[in-house]
């Protein structure tokens, strides 16, 4: 009986090891606009919410996102690609944590607290264009290390 259980927990586990993909999540989907993602991290997922889908097509819209750290963030690094039909069209990238400048309250934190971040986001546009797009955005710390990465797709049917 021992046996049988070691045997179906070490199969358990390799099967987790060996999945390196997270589902694709709902962030919402309303009218015209619809957004997802999905981790691009294949140790970890995180959660990711707006208040209402027809809030992003304004300049400025509130997020919710929170994630449980595998790495300290003295100094931290976010590039995030814009892709269109398969081709990166844009490339944006910005030190957001570096000793004695700080973006963000969370700089600073160590490997297994908590990260939360509650409040609004301001894309610099004024619009988002009929389509269908892919945003990956990549955080990482000061070894190069991920700390959070995310791939997400965006589809605007709204005809301005």
């Amino acid at each position: 009986m021992k046996t049988s259980n070691v045997l179906v927990l070490i199969s358990v586990l390799l099967y987790i090891n060996v999945s390196t993909e997270w589902p694709t999540h709902t962030v919402c989907k309303e009218d015209n606009l619809e957004m997802y993602y999905k981790s691009c991290d294949p140790q970890q997922d995180f959660a990711f919410s707006i208040d209402r889908c027809s809030d992003v097509a304004t300049h400025t819209f509130n997020i919710r996102a929170a994630l449980v750290l595998r790495h300290s963030i003295k100094e931290l690094y976010v590039k995030v690609d814009l892709i269109i039909n398969g081709k990166t069209v844009l490339t944006y990238s910005e030190t957001l944590c570096e000793p004695g400048h700080s973006k963000l309250i969370f700089c600073g934190k160590q490997k297994g607290e908590h990260l939360y971040y509650e409040g609004p986001v301001t894309l610099g546009i004024q619009e988002i264009p009929q389509g269908d797009y892919t945003v990956l955005a990549k955080l990482t710390n000061e070894d190069g290390v991920t700390v959070a990465c995310a791939d997400f797709t965006v589809k605007n049917y709204l005809e301005y």
